[in-house]
């Protein structure tokens, strides 16, 4: 018989449904954010954008989101300039699609000088009002067109 506090030989009944080690991953990419991510999520966390729920580190198959809005199906990065048209971001961008997120970057330098736009630009996408493909020096987005209807299409 297991015991509710988790102690005993059946404790690995209790166990998490989290792959072994996202847990501890997600939060040591946490305690290295950048000062650019620790900065936006001032701006995030608590419900202060719009009243919209994000998580850091978020596990999406074998990535971590910076921020994820799970209700809007929304992934948002903040990349340093090494990121600039990196073929490795662009897969893992396709998977996120693929499995139905849309994907807004930025850059850090964008997060230090502009945080207030950039937080204009994720409600804009969390509303919905940016509905397609954006390709610029100092924004992409990667629009999945069913994560913005609030249709769970992971099942």
């Amino acid at each position: 018989m297991a015991r509710r506090d988790g102690v005993g030989e059946d404790a690995a009944d209790t166990r998490s449904r989290r792959k072994a080690g996202v847990t501890k991953r997600a939060r040591q990419l946490r305690q290295t954010d950048n000062e650019a991510e620790a900065l936006l999520w001032l701006e995030l966390k608590r419900r202060r954008l719009g009243g919209f729920k994000f998580t850091r580190q978020f596990p999406i198959g074998p990535f971590f989101a910076d921020f994820a809005c799970r209700e809007r199906w929304l992934v948002v990065e903040v990349d340093g300039s090494q990121h600039i048209e990196s073929a490795h971001d662009r897969r893992r961008d396709e998977f996120m699609r693929s499995h139905g997120y849309s994907v807004l970057r930025f850059g850090n330098v964008d997060v230090l000088q502009q945080r207030s736009t950039v937080c204009e630009t994720i409600l804009a996408a969390l509303e919905g009002r940016i509905a397609e493909d954006v390709s610029a020096p100092d924004l992409r987005f990667i629009h999945a067109p069913t994560s913005i209807s609030g249709t769970d299409i992971s099942k």
